[in-house]
């Protein structure tokens, strides 16, 4: 690591987001499999675009397609998982960007080892919070009853632990409301921060 040296950029962070006419910032929606982080996450860059936004969005299936096609999931490929899609997070925001990720993240190190990555504000936790018993009828991709079968291993929520945020930015309990309720509310808490109009 001693002949890596950092090379500075003539165009900045402040420029690249002056010129987006935005602030950069990271939304990790966390939460179970199946309680609505990516569908909500889809939603929300849907209205951030209809504002105007310049954003991308981070799908924990998707980055399993390249960028951590190599991982698998016991808990410290999980962790590099994670780690990786922060660091891709970091660069999206130094190009000025609102980063959208949707990551089950299970364990409250790993988020903040994240948050530790960008600057004050940059992160924003959003915890999708739905009972474990809604997840599993909902089972978008049928993965609670293969881990229920034993078919899949380290599942979180039934033999792996998911530690809830303590002091999320956003907590949305989704178990009721519609997906544009809670795209409002989303809305809201960046109108809040100034960082939409």
């Amino acid at each position: 690591m001693n002949n890596i040296v950092w090379h500075p950029h003539a165009v900045t962070r402040s420029d690249r987001s002056r010129a987006k006419g935005q602030q950069p910032v990271v939304l990790w929606f966390t939460g179970l499999s199946g309680a609505g982080k990516s569908t909500l996450a889809g939603a929300l860059e849907e209205a951030l675009a209809a504002h105007g936004k310049h954003t991308y969005l981070l799908d924990g299936d998707n980055v399993r397609h390249g960028l951590c096609s190599d991982l698998g999931f016991d808990e410290a490929a999980r962790r590099e998982n994670i780690r990786r899609v922060g660091e891709v997070a970091k660069l999206m925001v130094d190009a000025g960007l609102i980063v959208l990720t949707a990551f089950i993240s299970p364990y409250r190190e790993e988020r903040d080892l994240v948050r530790g990555l960008l600057g004050e504000g940059e992160f924003l936790e959003v915890f999708v919070d739905a009972p474990l018993a809604l997840c599993e009828q909902r089972d978008p991709k049928g993965l609670y009853k293969k881990a229920r079968a034993g078919e899949i291993r380290n599942f979180t929520g039934i033999d792996s632990a998911y530690e809830a945020p303590l002091q999320p930015e956003v907590h949305l309990i989704n178990s009721g409301q519609s997906v544009p309720e809670l795209v409002d509310v989303l809305l809201s808490a960046l109108r809040e921060r100034g960082l939409l109009d």
